[in-house]
């Protein structure tokens, strides 16, 4: 097993790559606008240390959200490009869930994302596998009785410490992680196991608009 995994549903661009025992070489850089940019080179820096080439990838791993619009379709086109090109299945896992797993709490907790407008993608947990809630996106004040008293994890939780008071590391997304879960939900035989497609929660921001100014002459 040679898993390529990667994430950029968060301002984390991140890639790593797993053997099916542990992470054999790992890449994270924090930067909400170069996604695009960056991931391509974060595949063949990962690649390099391994000293491994692409065809010896057995599977692509990618975090499907949720997450703004653009920067998370640039993991998973990338990702189904490597898929196709390699002849390989490629295996989604939720993004919240690859920071619950880093976590390594075993207890009730909560992940959170920063979503923007002032509002945070979440989920709760009753241990670091066990998501008990379906991700959601939501204005911190709303669902502060939600999570009141919970660990949490996740840059969303260390912007509103106010409604996230036990705010832990992982801040970021880490492709090591979800490589990790991965690797272990193939090895038990699991097909739980997303499909890569974008988990957006919300539409994006641009709209067609629903009248067109004519510019013609009657």
């Amino acid at each position: 097993m040679l898993l390529l995994a990667m994430d950029t549903a968060t301002p984390a661009v991140t890639v790593a790559l797993h053997d099916g025992d542990s992470v054999v070489a790992e890449s994270r850089q924090v930067d909400a606008r170069r996604h695009g940019e960056l991931l391509l080179p974060a595949v063949d820096r990962v690649m390099k240390e391994a000293g491994l080439k692409l065809d010896a990838v057995t599977g692509v791993v990618v975090g499907v959200g949720p997450g703004p619009y653009t920067g998370l379709r640039v993991g998973l086109v990338t990702a189904a490009t490597f898929s196709s090109a390699l002849g390989v299945p490629v295996h989604g896992l939720c993004t919240l869930d690859g920071l619950a797993y880093a976590s390594g709490i075993d207890e009730p907790f909560v992940v959170a994302t920063d979503a923007r407008r002032k509002e945070v993608y979440w989920a709760r947990y009753d241990d670091r596998r066990t998501r008990v809630t379906d991700a959601a996106v939501d204005r911190p004040a709303d669902i502060a009785r939600d999570v009141a008293g919970l660990p949490a994890v996740g840059a969303g939780a260390r912007l509103y410490p106010e409604v996230f008071t036990d705010a832990r590391d992982p801040e970021h997304q880490s492709a090591a992680a979800l490589a990790a879960l991965a690797a272990e939900k193939l090895a038990a035989g699991s097909t739980d196991f997303l499909d890569p497609l974008p988990m957006y929660l919300r539409r994006p921001d641009a709209q067609v608009p629903k009248n067109y100014k004519v510019v013609t002459p009657k």
